[in-house]
């Protein structure tokens, strides 16, 4: 085989390999990293051009796998694995050349190492955002349940209130009637005694039912948008929707809680990726006055019915099929608004689908 045949053969392999851990990549499974991680180093080692003394290791975060045990004391080269821009791992590809001192890598082996270190890392970028979305999803309902139970609890709270007041009432009353009769007194200072104590079981149960007090801070609302935007990517690309920021700010300042200003942009867009059609693009828009900062969130969707509309952010309202929502997605990110000092709207685009304007004050 001259020079000429035995280049294009490794460049062939090269190629194939890139190939295969495209593949494998594409088809990942976020909960079998680790496979995917295995299989990328059994093809990056057949890839080289002395695959039988060659081995490979990958180490990242948790994740160690390695083709065969080995020493570096032989020929090796690595490449670093970059997630979000920082350094996180390692490929590290051993040469046995205890046989053969003649034997070195190719060039072309370090770019395809290059090359593998790279696309590992943005499978590993999108593992981290799937997790965080997950993460926040979870939160999301976790805070969809405890406002349901908040919602009962202040029901409940409210009707208990009024007949025990009216029981204590009564007591009192018949405790001053019945003064000779130190028996029946005695009955109706247990029954004022234990209504008290029911008067204070649903005190507790108002103060469990209360909001966490915020935590008002000055905020960069392009940055939390911007945050919302990269934890929903992955979702974004698996609904095949698009995404386009319309702001002519770099910073808009306001003072909102955290936690839940984020919560307000993930349900919207959430909202908006899930009405949305493939190749549907959803629209983030910011304004800025003198007094207030404007949020507008569009999908190019189905839009509401004319009696859809009133009801948007009513409790347990949906227009999603059983089991796909709760219904209280929109409610809640109405009284978080509210409990901002600010509104929001719903209506129709005048073209097709929905937009959602939030008007919040900037102090």
């Amino acid at each position: 085989m001259t020079n000429t045949e035995q280049a294009l053969k490794e460049r062939i392999k090269e190629l194939t390999c890139l190939y295969e851990v495209s593949s494998i990549i594409a088809n990942t499974d976020i909960e079998l990293v680790e496979d995917t991680v295995k299989a990328i180093a059994f093809s990056l080692k057949k890839a080289f051009q002395y695959p039988k003394k060659t081995d490979v290791l990958i180490e990242c975060d948790t994740i160690s796998i390695k083709t065969n045990s080995f020493s570096e004391d032989n020929l090796t080269i690595f490449s670093n694995i970059k997630i979000f821009n920082a350094v996180k791992g390692k490929i590290i590809v051993h040469l046995n050349t205890s046989k053969s001192k003649e034997i070195n890598f190719l060039k072309e082996e370090q770019l395809l190492l290059d090359n593998v270190a790279l696309k590992l890392g943005n499978l590993l970028e999108r593992v981290e955002i799937q997790k965080n979305e997950a993460s926040l999803k979870r939160q999301m309902e976790h805070t969809d349940r405890l406002s349901i139970l908040g919602e009962i609890t202040v029901g409940i709270a409210h009707e208990l209130n009024t007949p025990l007041a009216n029981i204590l009432g009564f007591g009192e009353l018949l405790k001053e009637d019945l003064k000779s009769n130190p028996k029946a007194i005695s009955d109706i200072d247990k029954i004022i005694k234990n209504a008290i104590f029911s008067r204070e079981v649903v005190k507790k149960l108002m103060f469990f039912a209360c909001e966490m007090p915020q935590q008002m801070k000055r905020l960069n609302l392009i940055a939390h948008i911007k945050n919302a935007i990269k934890l929903l990517d992955a979702t974004f690309k698996k609904e095949q929707v698009k995404y386009i920021i319309k702001t002519e700010e770099e910073a808009l300042w306001l003072r909102a809680d955290p936690i839940q200003l984020t919560q307000i942009i993930f349900n919207l867009l959430m909202n908006a990726i899930y009405f949305s059609p493939k190749n549907g693009l959803v629209t983030i828009e910011t304004e800025c006055t003198k007094k207030n900062v404007i949020i507008k969130i569009s999908d190019e969707g189905s839009g509401f019915t004319k009696d859809d509309l009133p009801k948007v952010f009513q409790p347990f309202f949906t227009t999603k099929p059983l089991g796909d929502g709760s219904g209280l997605g929109l409610s809640v990110v109405h009284g978080i608004v509210a409990s901002h000092k600010g509104t929001i709207t719903a209506e129709n685009n005048s073209d097709k689908g929905a937009i959602f304007t939030i008007t919040l004050p900037k102090d």
